[in-house]
């Protein structure tokens, strides 16, 4: 449950909604580039998964993706040790926690592949050690990524240009896999999301806490924070979701005219890379710009920001 897109769509929106915008949007950062160069790596290798016999495969959606490197065990890497980075001195909170979070995430996540029958040892470290590698080259210029996104005059029209780019530098695999798919979720996911925090910076819908005032101290817990809370996950979700339903709605058909592929079976349709590409880029990028500036707008607007 800590890979899927279930909790990607609630983790993410909680961070920025709840707890605090800019980490969420540099853990977003960090996420689509493990993801994006684990995927393309994926396809480069080309590993099948474990052979069933002699693995019991528990979970099968994933089965005609490739195996080399666990994209599952670098996430789970690439999040804890990314929240504890971006958190620790920033919030006041002993770093035994933050010790003791990022093994249990990352052995829960890990261990649990091996057990799906999704991954074998070799795949789960090789995902281990590229994260911790990924995180060592990229992780310097996070802050440098984050602040241009908001606050570059150009910056929505760069964001786009190149998670597009990267999008068709990545799908030439000769067979249709969930990797392609995915790819471009997560890529649409990250443009919709530093495009929004762009806007919502201009606007001023949200602002960062100035760097005099770190560390912080968590507000105390009272049921007025947490109703408010609560209220804003549930807003919040429920639009993203009616979003999220709308574009699938409009994008599918429309690319299948476009492409004059069949509409009659959703499904087969969106195996071809015409229709698969845009529908889940443009879905997904919409996806995200509501996360960090229509679900904002609308907490500004009725008084619950």
């Amino acid at each position: 449950p800590l890979g899927n897109e279930l909790f990607y769509i609630l983790f993410f929106p909680f961070w920025i909604w709840n707890l605090d915008p800019l980490v969420g949007r540099r853990l977003v950062v960090i996420w689509v580039l493990v993801m994006y160069l684990g995927q393309c790596t994926k396809d480069i290798i080309r590993w099948p998964r474990p052979a069933s016999p002699p693995v019991v495969k528990l979970e099968v959606f994933y089965n005609s993706e490739y195996s080399m490197p666990s994209t599952h065990a670098m996430s789970g890497t690439a999040i804890p040790i990314s929240m504890v980075l971006l958190t620790y001195g920033r919030w006041q909170y002993p770093l035994i926690y933050g010790l003791i979070l990022i093994p249990c995430w990352c052995s829960l996540v890990c261990l649990s592949r091996i057990y799906m029958g999704m991954h074998s040892i070799l795949d789960i470290i090789a995902g281990f050690l590229y994260t911790i590698l990924i995180l060592a080259v990229f992780y310097p210029f996070v802050d440098l990524i984050d602040n241009f996104n908001q606050t570059h005059k150009y910056a929505p029209l760069i964001i786009i240009g190149l998670h597009l780019a990267l999008g068709i530098f990545s799908f030439t695999l000769d067979t249709w896999s969930t990797s392609r798919g995915d790819t471009a979720e997560i890529l649409g996911s990250g443009a919709g999301i530093a495009c929004g925090s762009h806007v919502t910076y201009k606007m001023g819908l949200v602002l960062d806490p100035s760097l005099d005032t770190l560390p912080l101290a968590g507000p105390p817990i009272t049921m007025t924070l947490f109703g408010k809370a609560i209220l804003r996950i549930l807003i919040g979700m429920v639009f993203v979701l009616v979003v999220r339903d709308i574009m699938k709605k409009i994008t599918i058909p429309l690319a299948c005219k476009i492409a004059n592929i069949p509409c009659d079976d959703i499904r087969k349709a969106r195996q071809h890379m015409e229709v698969e590409l845009p529908y889940r880029y443009i879905t997904y990028g919409m996806v995200g710009f509501s996360i960090t500036f229509f679900v904002p707008y609308i907490f500004f607007f009725i008084g619950i920001s």
